[in-house]
């Protein structure tokens, strides 16, 4: 399941490099505008330490996490929606991706320049969203207007899409993201149409704070407070971060990142919690299924059902479920394997109706 999370923000802000230190990648970072011009994309692994405890009970040939892609996309400016800067181009390659996230500058460094000329969170935000927004407007008008038409035949269908249409361009013309519009019971008819827009502000949202070393303390860093009272305000999620810190630990060996990080007093580093984050965001979660041969962790949807989960390995599996055996992952660790939790009564059949568990370990019963 090759889902992808767009790296968005303004000039300078530390995108490109979060961008290396989640990847590895090197994609170009310097301090001017538009260093990034084509999408850089990166496959990152999706930490995860269940994998490791199924591996030392089994010792496979191989470990496989689930992963998921970024995209480094070039820094916005005010009137990108018009054509400024890198403008139409820049707002199609966030329509490729199927999440953004939003990082945003909160420190201060008179050596890092600010397209604006001063650090205010909020005000970036509101200029990343609002050029989102009028590119929404345009794509919601053209909606508007094909209803309108087809209205006019007296269709009471058509009628209804204009009057849905007329709500959603007011919500966006008030400065609300597509994500944030409030669908009634007549409206519900109509989300097929409204994701055919390819609106922008509907995809799902991820701010990043990111800070300097001593800047991870919203009481002593007003710029990540400001940030953080906008996001609760509105539901939205922040990962803090420091990039520079990021850097460095990009640069060590395993081990020693675990010791860096206890140094600093951090359970995980920030890039974990944002890939963590961001495949939440997609409302992703994982199975696991292990063997000798290997421990691996496969993607599927929040609320998929046995089957589906299935057909994720393979459309054969989907098609001719029988019958799957679940095992809870810390089971499968304290019985030592398989054999253990059937022997301690720890291994349950499920059919069809099964709605699959985050970290459920499974082997599936199919015929074709």
């Amino acid at each position: 399941m090759a889902l992808s999370c767009g790296i968005v923000g303004l000039p300078n802000v530390g995108k490109s490099t979060l961008f290396n230190c989640l990847t590895s990648a090197q994609a170009q970072s310097a301090n001017y505008p538009f260093c990034t011009i084509e999408p850089n994309v990166g496959v990152v692994d999706v930490p995860d330490e269940r994998l490791n405890a199924l591996a030392r009970v089994i010792t496979p040939e191989r470990i496989l996490p689930a992963s998921m892609s970024f995209v480094d996309i070039a820094g916005l400016v005010k009137g990108a929606s018009l054509g400024e800067g890198l403008g139409n181009k820049f707002l199609n390659h966030i329509r490729d991706v199927d999440a953004i996230c939003h990082v945003v500058r909160c420190f201060e460094d008179d050596n890092i320049i600010h397209v604006d000329n001063v650090i205010n969170p909020v005000s970036d935000v509101e200029t990343i969203e609002t050029e989102l927004i009028l590119a929404d407007m345009e794509s919601a008008n053209k909606a508007l207007d094909r209803a309108r038409k087809a209205a006019k035949s007296a269709n009471p269908a058509a009628r209804k899409l204009e009057s849905f249409c007329e709500k959603l361009v007011e919500h966006l013309n008030t400065g609300n993201p597509a994500r944030s519009f409030d669908f009634n019971k007549e409206d519900e008819d109509f989300k097929n149409a409204f994701r055919d827009m390819h609106l922008l502000t509907a995809k799902p949202t991820l701010f990043v704070a990111n800070v300097d070393e001593n800047g991870a303390s919203p009481s002593k860093n007003p710029h990540l407070k400001s940030l953080l009272d906008l996001a609760q305000s509105r539901g939205d999620q922040v990962v803090t971060v420091c990039a520079k810190i990021e850097e460095e630990l990009a640069d060590l060996k395993p081990d020693e990142r675990k010791d860096f990080l206890q140094e600093l007093g951090l359970e995980s580093s920030g890039l974990d919690r944002i890939i963590k984050a961001a495949f939440k965001l997609l409302k992703l979660q994982t199975y696991l299924t292990a063997g000798v041969k290997e421990v691996r962790a496969w993607t599927i949807k929040e609320g998929d059902k046995a089957p589906q989960a299935a057909g994720v390995i393979h459309t054969d599996f989907e098609r001719g479920f029988i019958k799957a055996d679940v095992i809870w992952w810390e089971d499968f660790v304290k019985y030592q394997g398989e054999a253990g939790c059937r022997a301690a009564g720890a291994i349950k059949l499920e059919g069809k109706e099964y709605i699959v568990r985050d970290g459920d370990v499974m082997h599936f019963k199919f015929n074709v």
